[in-house]
């Protein structure tokens, strides 16, 4: 059984090793270093924490999101593609020349990009696939999706360090490109209630639509990343 003056000893023995604790890891934080980046560009909005690896070496960790819709034609065909474009971010910058703001940045891209697409028929009320023509009336509508590989390697360059010493605020700018592969497209007719052989038919010229489509989208196999930021140094 404790007194009130063991007690009071025991619980000032653990005040000091808290403070100690607090202090040796304030001081820790304050060594280490970190900022936070708001950054603008090609991969829509985004954050970053950066944190230092080595004297020379950045890690670089975040997200971006842009909303992204458009209409686009293929071939005899118009599409509404309502998409996002969704990356994750795991990358390292290093500084090549010591207190350079150049630096190459390599790392990889979690990709969640993807876009859903529809079909708009003609004004006669038909779609065109592998030159064979359909009645929507026939086939019902016809919806898809279109993405990509998930995990892309980026690689590029970029000036200015969000960690400079002494300095609150900084500028910095990427430029660079991550693989995410050809596209994947997927396109369903719904509602094809004509006989089972124009609806086989018709199956075999969408697939052949998706193989087109997916080729168009090989343009887009290396996106290209231009992006501005401002950084916080903490």
């Amino acid at each position: 059984v404790l007194n009130s003056k063991g007690f009071s000893s025991m619980a000032l023995k653990h005040s000091f090793f808290a403070l100690a604790a607090i202090g040796v890891a304030t001081s820790a934080h304050a060594q280490l270093g970190a900022a936070v980046t708001a950054d603008l560009g090609t991969t829509g909005a985004g954050l970053h924490l950066v944190i230092p690896m080595e004297s020379n070496l950045n890690g670089r960790f975040g997200a971006n999101y842009l909303k992204h819709d458009f209409d686009k034609r293929s071939g005899l065909v118009d599409y509404k593609l309502d998409g996002k474009l969704a990356t994750f971010d795991v990358l390292f910058d290093w500084y090549v020349i010591p207190e350079s703001s150049f630096r190459l940045t390599g790392g990889l891209v979690y990709n969640g990009t993807r876009f859903k697409a529809q079909g708009v028929p003609s004004a006669s009320g038909s779609f065109t696939f592998n030159g064979n023509t359909y009645s929507t009336t026939d086939i019902g509508v016809l919806k898809g999706e279109v993405s990509f590989r998930r995990a892309a390697p980026y690689i590029g360059i970029g000036w200015g360090n969000a960690l400079t010493p002494n300095k609150r605020w900084n500028f910095s700018a990427d430029i660079g490109a991550y693989h995410q592969g050809n596209a994947k497209v997927n396109l369903i007719p719904l509602g094809c209630t004509t006989s089972k052989a124009v609806c086989d038919k018709l199956a075999s010229d969408v697939a052949a639509e998706e193989l087109r489509l997916s080729e168009e989208g090989s343009d887009l196999k290396f996106y290209p990343v231009l992006r501005a930021s401002i950084s916080y140094n903490f």
